[in-house]
């Protein structure tokens, strides 16, 4: 039976694999996405070294957080987030990479100022255009990133994007690419805030070596290592 530290490891191997096919030399980041988790098992993940988690769901947050302080980490979120759960995410998250309009990032902005802190944000892009996905779409994203990026107490650092739901690795590929047009756009379009819009966050457990091929920074896996999650 895998355990979480040698699913970690297998996820990690896959990772070293396709960067160095994709002729890279930077590292990506393994953000382990903890949809359905329990704080033990995200505990075993951190113990192996990793830092970076993602919750898609604010009352998970909530409920799991509390129970990792004492373990070095830092928390992200990564679903949708309805504006009165902007507190509750607050709280806890060092990162919102779900931004998709110009009102939920000044709410997080004011949720920010009234906290006395600034929050890093990403600007989440739908790039494969399917209605079942969140994400502003391609041809504003530009735009949204620097009203996000003119904010006072948001930080922009860069996109995410969920990948299209396609056998057709080409297709993904080509979403994942555009985002990475997108980011490059932002980054030297000299608006303020944006020289530092670098993060591509794409790719999950079954497509992080198209994703990283096409650029990704950080992967957001959560089945690849913790198992396909319970059904509802």
């Amino acid at each position: 039976m895998t355990t979480v530290s040698d699913a970690v490891a297998q996820v990690r191997e896959r990772i070293a694999r396709a960067t160095q096919e994709a002729g890279r030399s930077d590292r990506v980041q393994l953000l382990l996405a903890v949809k359905t988790v329990d704080a033990a098992r995200i505990r075993a993940a951190l113990a192996t070294g990793e830092r970076l988690i993602g919750h898609n769901r604010a009352q998970e947050l909530r409920a799991v957080e509390p129970e990792l302080t004492d373990i070095e980490h830092e928390c992200h979120f990564i679903g949708h987030l309805q504006s009165n759960k902007v507190n509750q995410v607050m709280a806890w998250a060092h990162c919102v990479q779900s931004v998709a309009s110009e009102r939920l990032a000044q709410r997080l902005d004011r949720a920010a100022e009234a906290r006395g802190r600034d929050l890093d944000v990403l600007v989440q892009v739908n790039v494969s255009g399917e209605e079942s996905k969140a994400g502003v779409a391609p041809e504003d994203a530009v735009g949204l990133a620097k009203q996000v990026a003119a904010l006072a107490h948001l930080r922009l650092r860069g996109f995410m994007t969920i990948g299209a739901n396609t056998p057709d690795e080409r297709r993904v590929r080509a979403g994942y690419e555009s985002l990475a047009g997108i980011r490059d756009a932002v980054v030297t379009s000299g608006s303020p805030g944006t020289e530092d819009a670098t993060e591509l966050s794409m790719g999950m457990s079954g497509d992080l070596e198209v994703a990283i091929g096409a650029g990704a920074t950080m992967v957001r896996v959560g089945t690849g290592v913790f198992g396909a999650r319970p059904q509802p």
